[in-house]
């Protein structure tokens, strides 16, 4: 995992005032109309069709399988630590991670009094061995913050996930979770778990305010088509720059970030 790098603010990336002028005129004309505009558009286009030029990205295997982290670090994860160093006042006291707790230790610090890692299966992180698809081996009202980072696409039954992740939570605990939009399969060589789901901002909101309620989510999207092109193609963040990452087109939805908290007070610092 890449140690997180300082950025330099850079001004926001404008939008094409003709891609909403034509976004207007789709809802508006009709499918007769619409066309003749398109076709209009073609010709207009630049670069002019058969000029494009694909360099290194006219292949049809990607060129990394492992989403990047052979390069650098992913797209992907560029936007899930800055997604948790913006919320990293939320990870404190008793905090569960999934696999490993690098994030809890990374983001939380000092903050966190305990760290729980939850796993299927037993391994030398596991502290707890359940499953939040079914709910086994989770204890109600434990702690106070939860980190699941692209996770509950490989959990078939996704509203019971996070339902059991609702009830693990202690009052006012958070939620912290990452979403894939535009993605590769995620695939396990041991047939352990499989790749289920994808999300845009609209299902992740719904899925969360069922168990948390439409004033407890929070949901961003993050990621344009260069960024979720360079995902699927491998391409790691440290390859592209700062003003193309941070520029979010809600067309290209490529990471969800969803906070959720459980209503009621904040649990003390402390709790065992």
């Amino acid at each position: 995992m890449s140690r997180s790098e300082a950025e330099q603010p850079v001004p926001p990336v404008s939008v094409d005032p003709r891609r909403l002028i034509l976004g207007a005129a789709r809802a508006v004309l009709p499918a007769r109309a619409r066309r003749w505009l398109l076709s209009q558009r073609r010709l207009a286009a630049w670069p002019p069709v058969g000029a494009v030029r694909f360099g290194h990205l006219r292949r049809i295997t990607p060129i990394s399988r492992e989403w990047g982290f052979d390069r650098g670090r992913p797209t992907d994860r560029y936007y899930i630590e800055s997604f948790l160093a913006r919320q990293s006042s939320a990870i404190r006291g008793r905090v569960l991670e999934v696999a490993d707790n690098a994030y809890t230790v990374r983001f939380g610090g000092d903050r966190v009094v305990r760290s729980d890692v939850l796993d299927v299966v037993p391994t030398p992180y596991t502290t707890l061995v359940g499953d939040l698809g079914t709910g086994a081996g989770i204890t109600a009202e434990s702690f106070d913050c939860i980190i699941l980072t692209q996770v509950l696409h490989l959990i078939r039954d996704i509203r019971a996930a996070i339902q059991h992740s609702y009830q693990a939570l202690g009052p006012g605990g958070v939620l912290l979770a990452t979403l894939p939009g535009i993605s590769q399969i995620c695939r396990d060589p041991q047939d352990r778990w499989a790749d289920h789901w994808r999300f845009t901002s609209r299902s992740a909101q719904g899925l969360f305010e069922e168990a948390f309620g439409r004033d407890q989510v929070s949901v961003q999207a993050r990621g344009n088509v260069l960024t979720a092109a360079a995902f699927l193609y491998g391409i790691a963040a440290e390859e592209l720059e700062s003003g193309e990452l941070e520029y979010d087109d809600p067309d290209y939805e490529m990471l969800i970030e969803v906070t959720a908290k459980k209503p009621g007070a904040v649990a003390p610092a402390g709790r065992p």
